[in-house]
């Protein structure tokens, strides 16, 4: 199972990172592709300080940095993840310019993606260590949420605009939250729940293999 799991996880990072290039290449200078070949790079790049050490954990076994590099390769990961969506938001407004939506409504995710990594960094959530701190879980995730829901709803007011298919982003960050939350509170307690990170990260893969189907259609 963990060879299993370390090869998926491997799979993952080189989708990403090949994407990535695909996107840049393809680019030809218009900025939504521009956009997603990033989107790929600190996707796959901030994964990969916590996958590469849960790795080698499997293959080489457990050191006597492993926690901390786990810990902090989560604390990295929890920052690109915010701002993943971020630019899930440009490229939102760069697929569908005519779509209006109050200035509050950007102004907001913004506001929660910086307090959402403010929180991150704060030194009371002890990544390091590798112990559970469920009141500094609350605290990063809820802004967190807020991101998601907002980007959710504008993916889904855009609705079929253009043909695209996007509405479809929506059911994927849907899902991406649904299998992300219940590990963050409950990994710790109920190991076997770490194995919704999984399906978590295929919904990222189908995030992604959607901008690379609009390679074909813009």
């Amino acid at each position: 199972m963990r060879v299993a799991e370390s090869v998926f996880d491997i799979c993952y990072l080189l989708f990403d990172l090949v994407a990535a290039i695909v996107f840049l290449a393809q680019a030809h200078g218009r900025a939504v592709f521009l956009m997603y070949g990033a989107l790929a790079l600190v996707l796959g790049g901030g994964d990969a300080f916590h996958l590469v050490p849960r790795v080698q954990m499997h293959l080489r076994g457990v050191r006597p940095n492993t926690t901390a590099r786990l810990g902090l390769g989560t604390q990295v990961a929890s920052v690109t993840m915010t701002v993943f969506y971020v630019l899930l938001y440009f490229i939102w407004r760069q697929l569908f310019p005519a779509v209006g939506v109050p200035a509050a409504v950007p102004a907001l995710i913004f506001a929660t993606a910086v307090l959402r990594i403010a929180l991150c960094l704060m030194p009371q959530n002890d990544w390091l260590s590798g112990r559970e701190n469920l009141r500094w879980s609350l605290y990063r995730n809820v802004p967190f949420a807020v991101t998601g829901v907002l980007v959710i709803v504008l993916f889904a007011t855009s609705g079929n605009a253009g043909g695209l298919g996007m509405w479809r982003m929506c059911i994927a960050i849907a899902l991406s939250f649904g299998f992300y939350l219940p590990v963050t509170f409950l990994a710790k307690r109920i190991p076997a729940v770490g194995a919704l990170m999984l399906p978590k990260t295929v919904t990222y893969m189908w995030m992604i293999c959607m901008g690379l189907q609009l390679l074909h259609r813009l």
